[in-house]
């Protein structure tokens, strides 16, 4: 029988391009979080620099996040640009956990500026935790319909999302949340970025927030630079 799901999404301090010192701020968070699963925002690792390295899962700056997942009994979804085949780049959703780091899903709907840099992911994914099964999604991926649609065909529970918007999206932001909790009848967890993050953005929108199935918002972090919203899935 499944049991509850501990979830907590974070805003966290970034340093553009400094993997490494971003690195030991996510492993920070997943050791205070107290949650079974920690969302980071869209391109977490490296802030919204399109011009950032990318990396592989492999990356040996990533083992701080891995050793405090293991300490803390976490899985952590942070935010890279990372390496694939034939030289392509793309916006990804990396997994975290006491064995290692594994790419588990590539944003699928770029923006035009990322459409210079990044190839799109081929289709949507989940993740299976503790009996609880997680669709991924990144940013612009939430505003389109058919990305919710396709990701709920897969038999998810939650929606998970990893965004970067301004702070004169954030209504915008919680719109969409509401949107495919209510249309797709799942909890939606959404990680946002705060403060500065890299491309030029002074000010992010943070409030990163968990929704439930009803559209009932179930926590909210403030605007500011290092909160966290924490909820329960039952």
């Amino acid at each position: 029988m499944r049991g509850p799901l501990s979830i907590a999404v974070a805003q966290p301090l970034c340093t553009p391009y400094d993997v490494a010192i971003n690195a030991v701020m996510h492993a920070a968070t997943v050791r205070s979080a107290g949650a079974r699963v920690v969302v980071f925002p869209e391109l977490s690792l490296c802030g919204y620099e399109l011009d950032a390295p990318a990396i592989t899962a492999e990356d040996p700056r990533l083992a701080p996040i891995v050793e405090a997942c293991a300490e803390a009994g976490s899985l952590a979804l942070v935010g890279a640009a990372v390496r694939g085949k034939a030289g392509r780049s793309y916006i990804a959703m990396v997994a975290v956990e006491a064995t290692g780091a594994t790419v588990a899903y590539r944003k699928m709907w770029l923006s035009a500026t990322e459409s210079d840099r990044f190839t799109p992911g081929d289709k949507p994914a989940a993740l299976d935790v503790d009996g609880w099964r997680l669709g991924l999604a990144i940013c612009k991926d939430t505003g389109v319909p058919q990305h919710a649609a396709d990701t709920a065909d897969l038999g998810i529970d939650a929606y998970v999302a990893a965004t970067m918007n301004s702070a004169e999206e954030a209504a915008l932001q919680d719109e969409r949340a509401r949107h495919v909790a209510t249309d797709h009848h799942v909890w939606v967890v959404v990680a946002s970025f705060a403060g500065s993050t890299g491309g030029g953005l002074t000010q992010a929108a943070g409030r990163s927030s968990i929704w439930a199935p009803d559209g009932a918002m179930l926590d909210q972090a403030g605007p500011e630079t290092g909160a966290v919203a924490r909820a329960t899935l039952i």
